[in-house]
C-alpha cells in the first residue's frame, strides 16, 4: 500500500499542475485566436459576415484568456505552490495571447477590410501604419511582461519596495481585454470605414505607452472573496456572471474601458492633489 508521504507529494505534484492547466488554457486560448483571425482574413473580402463571426470567436478567446490568467496566478498563490518555472510559462503564454493574437487581431480587424475601397494615393501607406503600430504594440506587451518579471509595483512611499495592490503601468491582459472587447461590442464587424482607422491606431498606440508607463493601475490581488460576507459574494458574482452573459458587448466594453482610464484618472488626481499640497508650502517659504 502507498504510505502517507507517497501520497502527499502525489497530491503536492497535482497542486503544482493545477495552476499550469490554467496557463495551458491561457495558450490555447491565444491559439485560437490566431488560427480564428487568420481564417477571417481569408474570408474578408468575399464573405464579410463569416469574416465577422471569426473575428468575434478571436475576440472571445482573448476574453476567456484573460479569465485564464487572473485563475493561474491566484491559485498558485492560494495553494502556496508558485514556482520560477510557472512564472516563466506564464510570461511565454501571455506574450503570445495578450501580445501577438491581440495585434493580428487589431491590424486584420481595423485595417484589411478598408484597404479594398481605398482610392486614392494618400492612404496607400495605411497597412504599412497599421503593421508599424500593431508591432508596437507586441514590443510594448513584452517589454511590459520583462518588467513585471523582475519587479511589481513600487510604493508610493518607498519606490524599491514591491506594493502588492498596484502594477505598474497597464497589466497585459487588460490591453489585450480593451481590443477584444471592441471586436466584440461590434459583433466582430470589421472596421469597414478608413475615417475610424487613424483613431483605432490612437487607441492601440494610447493602450501601448500606457503598459509601458509607471502609472499605476490597481492590482486587485488583495481583493478576497473569503473575507466577504457569503451573501455579498453570491450577489457580485452573479451579477458579474448575468451582465456578462446578457449585456457582454456593452458590460465588456465598459469593464475594459473603465480599468484603462482608471489608471488615467488616478495619474492626474494624484498630480492634482500634489500641486494643491506643493502651493501652501511654497507660500510659507515666501
Amino acid at each position: 500500500m502507498p504510505s502517507i508521504r507517497t501520497n502527499q507529494k502525489a497530491l503536492r505534484r497535482g497542486a503544482y499542475l493545477l495552476p499550469s492547466f490554467f496557463t495551458m488554457a491561457n495558450i490555447f486560448c491565444g491559439y485560437l485566436a490566431l488560427t480564428e483571425v487568420f481564417e477571417a482574413g481569408q474570408l474578408i473580402s468575399h464573405n464579410l459576415a463569416a469574416a465577422a463571426g471569426h473575428f468575434d470567436i478571436a475576440a472571445k478567446a482573448i476574453g476567456f484568456a484573460v479569465l485564464f490568467d487572473g485563475l493561474d496566478g491566484r491559485v498558485a498563490r492560494l495553494m502556496g505552490v508558485s514556482s520560477s518555472f510557472g512564472k516563466e510559462l506564464d510570461s511565454i503564454a501571455d506574450a503570445i495571447t495578450f501580445g501577438i493574437a491581440p495585434a493580428f487581431l487589431a491590424l486584420t480587424w481595423g485595417v484589411q477590410a478598408v484597404l479594398p475601397s481605398l482610392e486614392y494615393p494618400l492612404f496607400a501607406h495605411l497597412a504599412a501604419t497599421g503593421w508599424l503600430v500593431s508591432f508596437l504594440f507586441v514590443i510594448c506587451t513584452v517589454a511590459r511582461l520583462a518588467r513585471f518579471n523582475i519587479q511589481t509595483g513600487p510604493s508610493a512611499t518607498h519606490p524599491l519596495h514591491p506594493d502588492h495592490k498596484y502594477f505598474v503601468g497597464l497589466p497585459a491582459p487588460a490591453s489585450a481585454g480593451l481590443v477584444a472587447a471592441v471586436v466584440h461590442a461590434t459583433s466582430g464587424n470589421p472596421m469597414r470605414d478608413w475615417l475610424w482607422t487613424p483613431f483605432w491606431f490612437l487607441v492601440l498606440i494610447a493602450i501601448s505607452l500606457l503598459m509601458i508607463s509607471t502609472w499605476r493601475y490597481l492590482s486587485f490581488k488583495e481583493f478576497d472573496l473569503r473575507r466577504r460576507r457569503k451573501f455579498v459574494v453570491v450577489v457580485f458574482l452573479g451579477t458579474v456572471v448575468g451582465l456578462t452573459w446578457f449585456y457582454s458587448q456593452v458590460f465588456l466594453l465598459l469593464l475594459a474601458t473603465g480599468y484603462v482610464f482608471s489608471g488615467i484618472v488616478a495619474k492626474f488626481s494624484h498630480a492634482l492633489h500634489r500641486s494643491h499640497v506643493e502651493a501652501p508650502a511654497e507660500e510659507r517659504r515666501i
